[in-house]
């Protein structure tokens, strides 16, 4: 598979850029709100709320860009406007300048994100290839999730926190070059739909219209929802529960990051059998066993290797849930239905940070983050039923739109 030039070079991309995406948000973006700037759990909901509605605002133009572009496109111009806006976060000196920057940030990596999430069917037409690509793209996402904490809590403790931000900019930069000689296919009918908000209510009208996408998606989203939580108290539970130093959420990280890279890899190599609801909706309902491993405890000891367990679970989660959704949706409309789940993604970051404040206010940080992953495994219980009506009525052919999902239609009876 990366024999591909154009394979390996979107997932060298990936990792380069997201290396240092990582070490910015969790060392330099959380480290410099809880840490340098002592934010309260409202004001860090704050900073992060306003990535939230910025990515949000991304999400909902990004898709639409990769549908009317194409992903190499898309991505490599988010890449080269992500440099200065990496470079703003140095001058950020209070928690109102930190949420401004932050905002930006969420307005330009958004697109970053889309664009990558929606490659894979880019660059191939094979379903098997499809798996193993989203695969690799994730696993070098996951693989920069080890590193990027890592070199984030180096620099931190031998540079600054700033200069975290500077090599965010360095790595964004190689991205882009990298991306450049990308040859990804053309779909046919691209260039016939030029109206922007058209195009996006077609997105919106074809995922909520097919039951499988509608499932896949709106799975997703409680996991997204739970991660708005940690989002808006982890970097606290490290700060008053486990009452470590900065650079402890970068090692940290890293741990649950060898944890995902190890998961992705067993996603890659899954038999077409697991490619399933049912299978999707167990690693759902698995995440509440790792959330209750890694906030169970205020000990170190446990956090770190419950950390790498909770990694594993999602590293196999994430890369299947993006090719379930990949595998029903047409050519001509992945990123569109790529850029929907990401603004449900967003949504699931933002929602909890208008509670998250209040509820640790009243049961504390750690109580607050158990809770939520309890709250994920009730969903994915509800959810078992449909998966295994969707597995029942599979079929290789996706539905072109304005036709309906076999899901949907009434199941005959007899012979």
């Amino acid at each position: 598979m990366l024999s591909n030039p154009s394979v390996r070079r979107v997932v060298l991309a990936r990792l380069i850029s997201r290396v240092g995406g990582e070490a910015a948000f969790f060392v330099g973006l959380w480290g410099k709100a809880a840490f340098e700037l002592e934010a309260t759990p409202s004001q860090l909901a704050v900073v992060m709320g306003s990535l939230g509605i910025a990515s949000l605002i991304g999400a909902s133009i990004s898709g639409v860009l990769v549908d009317r572009f194409d992903p190499r496109r898309v991505l490599l111009y988010a890449e080269l406007a992500f440099i200065p806006i990496a470079l703003s976060l140095i001058f950020a000196d209070s928690i109102g300048t930190l949420a401004i920057a932050a905002f930006l940030l969420g307005l330009v990596g958004t697109p970053v994100y889309t664009a990558i999430a929606s490659f894979a069917p880019f660059l191939t037409d094979d379903e098997d290839e499809l798996s193993r690509i989203n695969g690799l793209i994730e696993g070098a996402s996951w693989v920069a999730f080890v590193l990027g904490p890592a070199i984030g809590a180096l620099l931190v403790a031998t540079v600054s926190i700033d200069s975290i931000f500077v090599f965010d900019a360095v790595t964004s930069a190689i991205g882009a070059l990298l991306i450049l000689p990308v040859k990804v296919k053309q779909v046919a009918d691209k260039a016939e739909q030029r109206e922007g908000i058209k195009e996006l209510k077609e997105g919106f009208a074809y995922t909520y219209s097919h039951q499988r996408l509608r499932f896949y998606i709106w799975l997703g989203s409680s996991v997204w929802l739970m991660f708005g939580v940690f989002g808006a108290l982890e970097p606290l539970f490290f700060r008053d529960v486990l009452e470590v130093e900065i650079e402890t959420l970068g090692w940290v990280n890293s741990i649950l990051g060898i944890g995902l890279v190890a998961g992705t890899l067993i996603a890659s190599r899954l038999k077409a059998k697991f490619r399933t609801a049912r299978f999707v909706t167990i690693l759902v309902a698995m995440n509440a066993l790792g959330v209750l491993a890694y906030v169970g405890t205020d000990k170190l000891a446990v956090v770190v290797p419950s950390g790498a367990f909770w990694g594993l679970i999602i590293g196999m989660m994430a890369p299947l849930l993006r090719t379930m959704i990949q595998l029903n949706s047409p050519d001509q409309m992945v990123g569109r239905i790529m850029g929907v789940s990401h603004i449900h993604s967003e949504f699931g970051h933002l929602i909890p940070l208008a509670v998250a404040p209040w509820l640790a206010s009243l049961f504390g940080v750690q109580a607050t983050l158990i809770g939520a992953g309890v709250g994920v495994a009730v969903v994915a219980s509800l959810f078992w039923p449909r998966a295994t009506k969707l597995d029942r009525t599979r079929t290789t052919d996706v539905p072109s739109p304005g036709l309906p999902d076999p899901a949907d239609e009434p199941r005959t009876v007899g012979p």
